[in-house]
């Protein structure tokens, strides 16, 4: 599941851990790309101390076989240009997007933005392109407002899909952190850990500062395109 940052990506992973037949693996990429970028995030040294950044291993993991369904969360800004994606042709990738007004407002109240590579929007676009050529041009996209619009409805046109039963217990999950979450949860994770489900749709216009106006002019156009694919 590639998506950028301040997306539901992480209550999407959370809907997958909550099924029975499902392990999950949270941004396998971090810690590489805090090492390659030497970019100062919230709680660096933790996560450097704590997670492999070495590329191979990453990849290994990555591609571990397992006996149940295997749902990666990975965020794009952490692949770089010099990342290898070869790997990717092994499993079935789907994107997730959201209306970069909304990503953008909600990232700044946690992060500094200082480029659009911040919210991996490019990244996704470069990602979702090398897929739709070269792997299966029947992309999957996601985008979260249909999905929070009736997430039990999308939720089973994505299954589908994926050619996977759909579980109720998709819908709903324990309050509270998992050991499915990076130590990160305690920064990036609070709305998710206070939750039982996925949050109610809010159809709302966001403006964005022009402090930013670029970086979102650039941003909704590769949305607009992605969107054409999305699961409605």
């Amino acid at each position: 599941m590639w998506s950028g940052p301040r997306n539901i990506s992480t209550a999407l992973l959370r809907s997958f851990s909550n099924r029975t037949d499902t392990s999950v693996y949270d941004e396998p990429f971090y810690a590489y790309y805090l090492h390659e970028t030497g970019l100062d995030h919230p709680m660096r040294d933790e996560i450097l101390n704590n997670y492999s950044y070495d590329e191979s291993k990453v990849i290994k993991e990555i591609l571990k076989k397992k006996e149940n369904i295997y749902y990666q969360k990975h965020m794009t800004h952490h692949i770089l240009d010099k990342t290898k994606i070869n790997w990717i042709n092994n499993g079935i990738n789907c994107f997730l997007i959201r209306d970069p007004s909304k990503v953008i407002n909600s990232y700044v109240k946690k992060n500094k933005l200082e480029s659009i590579k911040d919210i991996g929007i490019i990244q996704q676009y470069k990602i979702f392109n090398y897929v739709k050529d070269k792997i299966s041009s029947d992309v999957i996209v996601i985008n979260s407002d249909y999905l929070l619009k009736n997430p039990e409805n999308y939720l089973k046109k994505l299954c589908s899909k994926l050619n996977i039963n759909f579980s109720s217990k998709m819908l709903n999950w324990p309050k509270g952190k998992t050991k499915d979450f990076g130590i990160w949860y305690q920064h990036w994770y609070g709305d998710i850990i206070n939750s039982t489900t996925f949050k109610k749709y809010i159809n709302k216009k966001e403006n964005i500062s022009k402090k930013y106006e670029s970086i979102y002019l650039e941003s909704v156009n590769i949305y607009n395109d992605m969107n054409k694919y999305s699961i409605q």
